[in-house]
């Protein structure tokens, strides 16, 4: 299994559309409070459709509640454009924990320090001048190379 791991997400279309990935993919869905609305919202469930009863999904109060969580991930790879290594360069593995920081300012500069440069991977991009990638579109990215690397006979 895989593990999704949103840091106090703020768009509740981004985080519906990855928790239908997540429920497609049989991943765990993490998300670190606060989040920028309110699960009942409901772009949330259009965007996530009825996946969302399918998904599972666990909700931690804080960063330091998820690291305690008994049936988290055991390793943490954090999806960043300041990384140096891309996620093609990522041996992921079963149990891996993929991370993503919220869509206004990413994971702060302590959760990149606790990570560490060996497990930050970003996306690459040809024109630097722009931004980002969309949240929803970076973990999908994120997870279906997670599973092409894992070859799950379940998929």
């Amino acid at each position: 299994m895989l593990h999704v791991v949103l840091f106090q997400p703020e768009i509740p279309q981004n985080t519906g559309n990855i928790g239908r990935v997540c429920a497609l993919t049989r991943s765990r869905l993490h998300l670190i409070h606060p989040l920028g609305f309110r699960i009942t919202d409901r772009h949330l469930k259009r965007s996530g459709m009825d996946y969302w009863n399918s998904l599972d999904v666990v909700h931690h109060e804080k960063w330091e509640d998820f690291l305690q969580y008994a049936h988290g991930p055991k390793r943490l790879w954090l999806f960043t454009t300041h990384a140096e290594k891309t996620y093609w360069d990522a041996n992921f593995a079963d149990e891996d924990g993929l991370l993503f920081g919220n869509e206004g300012g990413g994971a702060p500069q302590w959760l990149h320090d606790q990570i560490g440069p060996e497990r930050r991977v970003k996306i690459p991009q040809p024109d630097p001048a722009l931004r980002s990638l969309n949240l929803s579109t970076a973990a999908g990215i994120g997870v279906y190379e997670a599973l092409r690397q894992l070859r799950p006979t379940s998929l």
